[in-house]
């Protein structure tokens, strides 16, 4: 990664400082990495530089070094002792235990497909379209964010802030083992079709059988990235 690469997400930090006023709290900082990670704008193994990110977003070290006591609770931050703070990379056991809360939160949210409102559901097809959109343009790194984007849509079926508040927290960190998995197109080309699938079995009224698919789907996910990580 070039230096002009590492820091393209501090310029975008810096661009969005502006929803982060005086009365900014430890949080709201935290929840900005949190969604860089997400989108796939900050690395496993990448060193946060503690001034850089304070002048981008301009906030006190104080409350920096919050946010990332925080997100160091989340795993996905560890700090070295005499060498700084990095951007954790995670392991087989994060990953299984990861996948063990997905199979339950997303697939309960699933079931309350026909009880919940349009604006939901058409959200869930959004974020197929949107990685369909990104694959065309040949974006991967583009598709595995409309992957998240597609997940989160799942799990605000439920309709529970605090279920999207976690799934948001548990995806950030499963985004840094994507990462991990080196070539997105290599990752990302055979689960587009699978939530393609899902979103028709929904469509169709098949809510059993879009369960199904998509516990197919976190089985294999589970499995591609164990074998990844174990270099296999």
């Amino acid at each position: 990664m070039t230096t002009g690469e590492a820091d393209g997400w501090l310029d975008a930090l810096a661009k969005d400082r502006g929803d982060l006023d005086r009365s900014s709290t430890a949080e709201r900082v935290a929840d900005k990495l949190r969604t860089s990670v997400l989108d796939g704008d900050i690395k496993p193994g990448q060193q946060l530089n503690e001034k850089a990110l304070g002048e981008a977003l301009r906030v006190s070290r104080n409350t920096l070094r919050e946010a990332f006591r925080l997100l160091t609770h989340e795993r996905l931050l560890v700090h070295e002792y005499s060498k700084g703070v990095f951007v954790r990379r995670p392991e087989v056991a994060d990953i299984v235990d990861l996948y063990a809360a997905r199979r339950i939160i997303e697939c309960g949210a699933v079931r309350r497909w026909p009880d919940t409102d349009d604006r939901a559901r058409q959200a869930v097809r959004d974020a197929v379209d949107l990685g369909l959109t990104s694959r065309e343009k040949g974006d991967w790194t583009g598709v595995g964010t409309a992957n998240v984007k597609f997940h989160q849509a799942l799990t605000a079926l439920a309709g529970s802030a605090r279920l999207d508040e976690e799934v948001k927290r548990l995806l950030a960190e499963l985004r840094l083992a994507f990462h991990v998995m080196g070539d997105h197109e290599d990752f990302y080309r055979d689960y587009l079709p699978q939530n393609q699938s899902i979103v028709e079995h929904l469509d169709a009224g098949l809510v059993r059988q879009a369960e199904e698919a998509l516990l197919a789907y976190l089985d294999q996910a589970e499995k591609h990235l164990v074998t990844g990580l174990r270099g296999g």
